[in-house]
C-alpha cells in the first residue's frame, strides 16, 4: 500500500486536539493558578506546592499500576471517562469553596491534581498516540499551546480575583470552568478510542480503505496482548532511561518556573506581570506548534535536543539576570522556557510512538510518562524550596537548577540511540519466536 501524504486532520481528529487541548488547559489552570496567584489564600506557596506535588506523585503511583496491564484494557476512553468526570467535578468544588473550608479545599486540591494529571497527561495522551501514530508531534505540538495560552492569561485572572474588596475566586474560574466542561462532553460524546470506530482512519490517511483499517486495527489489538515489550523489558532499555528522564528534566524546567513566575517577575520591579505573561504565552505557542513540527519532520530525538540546548541558554540568561538586575535578561530567560512549556508534554508521547512498534506504544508510554511525571511532580515543591528555603527569595537558585537539568538533558540526548532500541527489540522478538523485520529500521 502506498500511504498518501496526509492532509488536516479530519473533523473527528480535529474535535480531539480540541479535546486534547482543553484537557491541558484544565491542568494547567486547576493546578497552576492555586499556587501561582492564590496560595496565599490557602495556606502559602510551600504549603500548596506539598499538596500539588503528593497529588501529582500518588497519580503517577497509580500511571505505574495500569502500565503493567495497559494493553489488557479494552477502552483507554472509558477508563479516561472516569478520571476526567471526577476532576471536572473536583475542580468547580475547589474553586466553589469558601476560604474558611482550608482542610477541605486541600482534600479537594489533592484529588484534582491526581485525577487531572491521569485523565490530561496519561490517558487521553494514549488516545493521542493512537489516533496519530506518525504525526503525534504535529498533533501534540498544537494541542499543548494550551499551556502557554494559560500563562498569557494568567494575569487577568490575577487583576479579576483581585478586583474588589473580597477576592473573587469563584467568578474569575468560571469561564475555565465552563471550557473544561465542554471539552470534556465533548470527549464524552464524540471520541473515541481509535479512529476507525468512528469511521476515521490514523493520521487521516484517506489511502487506507474501511477494510484494511479494520484489519489493522484488529491486527494491532491483538499484538498488544503478546508484546514483547513488558515492563520489565521497558525498565531494563537504557534508552528509555535516557528519553524517560530527559521529558522530567523538561517538565522540571518549565513546569518549576511558571509555577513562579509572581515571584520571579517581581524580582525585577521594573517589569509589568500581566505584559511578560502575555509575550511568553506568544512565543509559548510559537514553539510549541514549531518544535511539534520538527518533531515530525526531523524526529523526537532531534526536536528533544534543540529544546534542552533552549533550556541551558535560558538557565545562563537567567543566572546572568539575577547577578546584573537586568529586566530584559530575565524576561529573555522566561521567553526561551515558554518555548518548550507546551513541548515538555509533547516527548512522552512522540518518543514511545516514535522509537518503538506500534503495538508497544501504550506499554512504553505508560512507563515514560509515570517516571517523567516524577519530575513534573516534584517541580513545585523544589523550586518553592529554591526560592524560599533560605529566609528570603533567591531566585538564582532556580535558573541554576534549570541549566544543570538542561546539561543533563543534552547528555541523555547524546546518548540515546534509535539503533540500539531496535537491536534489543529484535532480540526480545527473536527470544518470543516472532519474526523480525525493518518496523523499527531507520527511525529519525
Amino acid at each position: 500500500m502506498n500511504q498518501s501524504k496526509p492532509k488536516g486532520f479530519g473533523t473527528r481528529g480535529t474535535i480531539l486536539i480540541i479535546v486534547l487541548f482543553l484537557g491541558f488547559f484544565s491542568f494547567q489552570t486547576f493546578t497552576n493558578y492555586p499556587l501561582n496567584i492564590l496560595a496565599d489564600l490557602y495556606g502559602g506557596s510551600t504549603t500548596v506546592a506539598m499538596i500539588m506535588s503528593a497529588g501529582t506523585f500518588v497519580g503517577i503511583v497509580i500511571q505505574l499500576i495500569l502500565s503493567r496491564f495497559i494493553g489488557r484494557i479494552k477502552s483507554i476512553k472509558k477508563v479516561a471517562s472516569i478520571f476526567g468526570v471526577i476532576a471536572i467535578v473536583c475542580a468547580w468544588i475547589e474553586a466553589a469553596l469558601p476560604f474558611y473550608l482550608t482542610s477541605v479545599w486541600y482534600v479537594v486540591y489533592f484529588i484534582v491534581n491526581l485525577t487531572i494529571t491521569i485523565y490530561a497527561l496519561f490517558l487521553m495522551s494514549i488516545i493521542a498516540g493512537q489516533w496519530f501514530p506518525r504525526r503525534k508531534g504535529t498533533v501534540m505540538g498544537i494541542s499543548t499551546i494550551a499551556y502557554p495560552f494559560c500563562n498569557g492569561v494568567i494575569g487577568f485572572f490575577a487583576s479579576s480575583v483581585f478586583a474588589g474588596e473580597t477576592p473573587a475566586v469563584f467568578s474569575s474560574f468560571l469561564p475555565f470552568l465552563i471550557a473544561a466542561t465542554a471539552g470534556l462532553v465533548l470527549f464524552l460524546a464524540l471520541v473515541t478510542d481509535y479512529p476507525e470506530q468512528c469511521g476515521a482512519y490514523r493520521d487521516n490517511d484517506k489511502s487506507f480503505t474501511p477494510e484494511m483499517a479494520k484489519a489493522m486495527l484488529e491486527e494491532e489489538i491483538e499484538n498488544k496482548k503478546t508484546t514483547v515489550w513488558t515492563t520489565g523489558h521497558i525498565f531494563a532499555c537504557r534508552d528509555f532511561w535516557c528519553i524517560a528522564v530527559t521529558c522530567g528534566l523538561i517538565l522540571l524546567a518549565a513546569i518549576g518556573a511558571m509555577t513562579q513566575t509572581s515571584t520571579i517577575i517581581g524580582y525585577f520591579p521594573n517589569l509589568n506581570y500581566t505584559v511578560i505573561m502575555m509575550v511568553i504565552a506568544v512565543f509559548g505557542a510559537i514553539g510549541s506548534w514549531l518544535l511539534g513540527v520538527i518533531d515530525t519532520a526531523i524526529g523526537t530525538k532531534n526536536s528533544m535536543m534543540i529544546c534542552v540546548i533552549l533550556m541551558v541558554v535560558s538557565g545562563i540568561c537567567g543566572i546572568a539576570a539575577c547577578a546584573s538586575g537586568t529586566g530584559a535578561l530575565v524576561v529573555l530567560s522566561l521567553i526561551l522556557l515558554a518555548m518548550f512549556m507546551g513541548a515538555s508534554s509533547n516527548y512522552t508521547v512522540s518518543a514511545a510512538v516514535q522509537y518503538w512498534r506500534r503495538e508497544d506504544f501504550q506499554g512504553v508510554f505508560a512507563c515514560v510518562n509515570p517516571i517523567a511525571n516524577i519530575f513534573n511532580a516534584l517541580a513545585p515543591t523544589l523550586t518553592a524550596a529554591l526560592l524560599f528555603g533560605g529566609g528570603g527569595v533567591n531566585v538564582t537558585n532556580v535558573f541554576v537548577m534549570i541549566t544543570i537539568a538542561g546539561v543533563i538533558g543534552v547528555v541523555l540526548m547524546l546518548l540515546f540511540s534509535a539503533k540500539h532500541v531496535k537491536a534489543v527489540d529484535d532480540k526480545y522478538r527473536t527470544a518470543a519466536g516472532k519474526p523480525l523485520d525493518d518496523a523499527l529500521a531507520n527511525r529519525k
